[in-house]
């Protein structure tokens, strides 16, 4: 019976852990506490020209009931997007309940930031917001029965769909591990390029400094006609 190569493995399972890790990652659900016109970022790593999507709803802290409530139409969220060269994607006010969309062009570490505009006196009192949060990134931030009904597709048209936005999305991932690898081992050289001048330097110095003090000392036994 034939063998399987090692290599043929490890591309398998390479391959296999791609699309558990772009699986995994596609959505993001959370939330968190924030205080009056306190602002909470987060840093998303986004292949380029990936549509992402966010979701939020907020609520407010109840002294009296001490739960959290639904908060009322007034309050505000400011939502902001940075790239990874620290451009504003996104900059944009929305209710106390809203969704957020924006493409990548430049693969990278995208940094999403909310904060609350809102002034009301109970905030300032010690009350606290609960922001609920959930980021879509990839193919998971479509939503598929919509293209269905939009497009007329059957249940297994509907599904190659799907597949062929997972590979698409898969090859993104690809060309990003790609990026961060070049990136990484232009860091590696461009490191060891200026270990090598300083061990370069120390060197010389050390040469120059032991021929001056051995001229040093010849000058020294001279003065003192030791030699």
């Amino acid at each position: 019976m034939a063998g399987v190569g090692v290599e043929p493995l490890q591309g398998m399972v390479r391959f296999g852990l791609l699309v558990l890790t772009v699986c995994a990652a596609g959505a993001r659900g959370l939330y968190f506490h924030i205080g009056e016109t306190e602002k909470r970022c987060f840093i998303e790593e986004i292949p380029d020209e990936t549509m992402v999507i966010g979701n939020y709803r907020t609520q407010m802290w109840d002294k009296q009931k001490e739960v959290f409530l639904p908060s009322t139409p007034g309050l505000g969220m400011h939502v902001e997007v940075k790239d990874p060269d620290g451009k504003v994607v996104l900059s944009r006010q929305y209710g106390s309940e809203g969704r957020f969309t924006f493409t990548s062009h430049t693969p990278g570490d995208h940094q999403i930031c909310l904060h609350s505009n809102s002034t009301r006196m109970a905030l300032f009192a010690g009350g606290k917001l609960r922001v609920h949060l959930d980021i879509q990134v990839g193919e998971h931030a479509n939503n598929y029965p919509e293209i269905a009904a939009k497009d007329k597709l059957t249940e297994l048209q509907l599904r190659a769909r799907q597949l062929l936005d997972q590979v698409e999305q898969i090859q993104k991932e690809q060309d990003y591990q790609r990026y961060r690898e070049e990136r990484f081992r232009l860091t590696s050289e461009s490191t060891n390029q200026r270990v090598l001048c300083w061990s370069i330097a120390q060197t010389v110095i050390l040469i120059l400094t032991g021929i001056w003090q051995m001229r040093h000392l010849k000058s020294f036994f001279e003065a003192k006609k030791l030699v």
